[in-house]
């Protein structure tokens, strides 16, 4: 079924997608960690936002700092477990909106690179055939923009490397616009956010099985 949304609530930080008693569902703005980093200047974060409203709330997954949307948020430990389990075993459709540079040659089609951590430019990640985790994403072209020279895309990770999508783009040629990370200065200047946005996730229900599922459209 799909997911009845819930107020937004401004006043407490974050934008409240859906509640119940077993998982909360938030879209989380761009230029926000998840989790706390390190530093005292990295301990606002979104988990600690939700937590001030919701003492049981337990992240389940993460977004990158710069990218936006939807995540999935546990109330207990036995409901963040199952929830852990679904997305480890990759039972979770996520799909995300990006806009990169230029025209691809297809209107669909998938990026198949290993990815593994660049260590001496962390926290950069870089495709390595030789060491690197097997990562997949499927893409599909949504439009293309003359005047910008860049394509809107629907990008499906089937796997949840860090950084994943936006190497992937990168590695095929068409870096996601405003990517402070991966895109060329020209590529980066065309947008003044990342723009990368997470706006589906389907799963099942931790604690009575019923499939649910949430949109969240992006904002660019």
């Amino acid at each position: 079924m799909t997911a009845t949304p819930q107020p937004a609530l401004p006043d407490q930080g974050f934008d409240l997608i859906y509640a119940d008693h077993s998982l909360l569902v938030v879209n989380k703005p761009g230029a926000l960690l998840s989790v706390p980093g390190r530093g005292s200047d990295k301990q606002d974060c979104l988990i600690r936002r939700v937590q001030a409203a919701y003492l049981d709330a337990l992240i389940v997954h993460r977004l990158d700092f710069d990218t936006s949307g939807l995540l999935v948020i546990a109330r207990g430990k036995a409901m963040h477990r199952r929830l852990s389990i679904q997305f480890q075993d990759r039972r979770v459709e996520k799909r995300y909106i990006a806009v990169v540079e230029g025209e691809l040659a297809q209107n669909s089609g998938e990026v198949c690179l290993p990815l593994i951590v660049d260590w001496p430019n962390r926290p950069r990640h870089k495709v390595d055939f030789v060491t690197g985790k097997a990562s997949l994403t499927r893409y599909r072209v949504l439009s293309y923009d003359a005047t910008r020279h860049s394509s809107r895309l629907e990008l499906t990770p089937e796997t949840g490397r860090t950084h994943q999508l936006r190497v992937h783009m990168q590695a095929i040629g068409h870096s996601i616009l405003g990517d402070s990370l991966y895109a060329d200065p020209m590529t980066r200047a065309k947008a003044d956010r990342l723009l990368l946005h997470a706006e589906y996730l389907a799963f099942a229900h931790p604690e009575s099985g019923a499939p649910l599922s949430f949109n969240c459209a992006a904002t660019f």
